[in-house]
């Protein structure tokens, strides 16, 4: 039989907004993009997708994406039936806006369970919002499953996942028993792009939406507090050195360099 897996996304602002086009909302420690920046799939759920995807292609496997949060944009959420995914869950209810990390894998935890049968759970290795890398590891932990991070190559036969891994210095492969869920890093390579069948598939196919009602689900309140919440100010100096020629320059560059101990 083929392997079931799933994939879990995230919508997020858009990386590429400027940050002076954010809107924070210092009373309720918020951020939300200008309405004119429609939000994206996180990128690296995208190689999440991808990793998935290459296991259809080898061996059939049946991928189904599934995401929470309160509202979403749905031309951007259909992006991974666009790739190839054959179906997309949405857990959707007011009362998924601003969840913790916590929050967030309760919900998809809730909803993997109603789903049913899995043999496999790929993510990103983090989301380019809040660069957490907490859900995977949190979902893992409540669903029992074995969790492996930094995966640059993912295969799975009927009862084991293999994943490359990569290390600072290098990579190793490891193996775990199925179900698993394994958190896919950017050394994937490339997610592939919708084609145009695909597309037009998926803009006539409409995601299953869950409320927390339909998953019997309620939130036992936030886990982590956000103290503050600010845009950095990063103030730079710059001095030229003058000289009489490139030599002075030099010498005169070595002495401001030493007396900021900077070497």
């Amino acid at each position: 039989m083929p392997l079931n897996v799933i994939v879990i996304v995230k919508q997020v602002i858009d990386p590429e907004t400027e940050v002076s086009a954010l809107r924070l909302d210092l009373e309720n420690r918020t951020v939300s993009s200008p309405g004119n920046s429609p939000p994206v799939v996180n990128g690296f759920d995208e190689q999440a997708v991808e990793a998935a995807l290459r296991l259809k292609d080898g061996q059939g496997a049946h991928v189904t994406a599934i995401s929470a949060a309160s509202a979403f944009t749905m031309a951007v959420m259909k992006k991974p039936i666009s790739m190839g995914c054959d179906e997309m869950v949405l857990l959707q209810d007011p009362m998924f806006e601003n969840l913790d990390s916590f929050g967030t894998a309760q919900v998809l935890a809730a909803g993997i369970k109603k789903i049913g049968d899995f043999d496999l759970i790929l993510g990103g290795r983090q989301a380019s919002d809040w660069d957490n890398a907490q859900v995977p590891l949190g979902l893992a932990e409540i669903l029992g499953l074995p969790c492996i991070t930094m995966a640059k190559k993912v295969d799975a036969t009927d009862l084991k996942v293999i994943v490359e891994r990569v290390l600072p210095d290098g990579h190793e492969v490891v193996e775990a028993d199925l179900p698993s869920l394994v958190m896919v890093s950017n050394e994937l390579g490339q997610p592939r792009y919708p084609t145009i069948t695909n597309t037009m598939a998926a803009a006539r196919k409409t995601p299953t939406i869950w409320t927390a009602q339909d998953l019997e689900f309620s939130i036992s309140g936030p886990q982590v507090r956000i103290i503050d919440l600010f845009v950095p100010i990063i103030e730079k100096n710059c001095e030229f050195i003058e000289g009489e020629d490139e030599d002075d320059v030099g010498r005169k560059l070595a002495l401001t360099l030493r007396e900021a101990k900077l070497i």
